[in-house]
């Protein structure tokens, strides 16, 4: 990452970049037209601040970019970073957007007759494989972990396993398909994070925009998600 290019920051497509939005322009970042034309299918984007590129990854890819220094700058989620624990990455503020849990689910039918403290081994569908046997070998529980990148919720219905760790937010989608929640692992939010090199050889500009950002969360704009 040469220090007379712009900075790079990944952005996550999606929900959290929409919830992003106002903190980006609280926090003075204007990309160019395109970047709020939901028909364009451009993934990096110029700023009218020409120190500062913006380049749109994945939800899950965002801390990936960062740590191999794709880019210097991000917002990612703290489920994604629990997941990985990138040593390369430094998340020095939380956004108050995104807002969720991870939790454990299984089917309505077996919640009466089950007790998830005697449990001993657990097969369970997740996308997040590494915080699923944190969580249950902290408790002396040994989980045989199915990775899936999503619809999670079918496994069940689906014969793989009888329980799932996934990410919740009102529970809708865990009642629509006959789910109940039965334990939860923890609370989920997105950062902004940064690559821990960038922020040792350019730190006045990555600083700049910790304070930009600092300042826009304290704003009360760092609600939503």
């Amino acid at each position: 990452m040469a220090t007379n290019e712009p900075l790079v920051m990944a952005l996550p497509k999606g929900r959290i970049l929409a919830a992003a939005r106002p903190l980006l322009a609280a926090a003075g970042i204007e990309p160019e037209a395109e970047f709020d034309d939901p028909a364009s299918r451009k993934l990096k984007f110029q700023t009218r601040d020409g120190g500062l590129e913006l380049v749109l990854v994945r939800a899950f890819d965002v801390a990936t970019v960062v740590a191999f220094g794709g880019a210097h700058l991000g917002i990612a989620g703290s489920d994604v970073l629990m997941e990985f624990g990138y040593s390369e990455i430094y998340a020095p503020l939380d956004l108050g957007i995104g807002r969720c849990r991870m939790v454990v689910a299984e089917p309505a039918e077996m919640v009466e007759a089950d007790d998830p403290r005697r449990w001993s081994h657990v097969r369970v569908a997740t996308k997040y494989p590494e915080i699923t046997r944190r969580h249950f070998a902290r408790r002396g529980v040994q989980a045989e972990c199915i990775t899936l990148s999503g619809s999670m919720e079918l496994a069940p219905s689906l014969g793989l396993c009888r329980r799932i760790v996934d990410l919740v937010s009102t529970g809708a989608t865990l009642k629509a398909n006959g789910l109940v929640e039965v334990e939860q692992i923890c609370e989920v939010s997105s950062r902004l994070v940064v690559n821990r090199a960038a922020f040792k050889t350019r730190p006045e500009e990555v600083g700049r925009w910790l304070d930009r950002f600092a300042v826009a969360v304290n704003g009360g704009l760092g609600d939503g998600g």
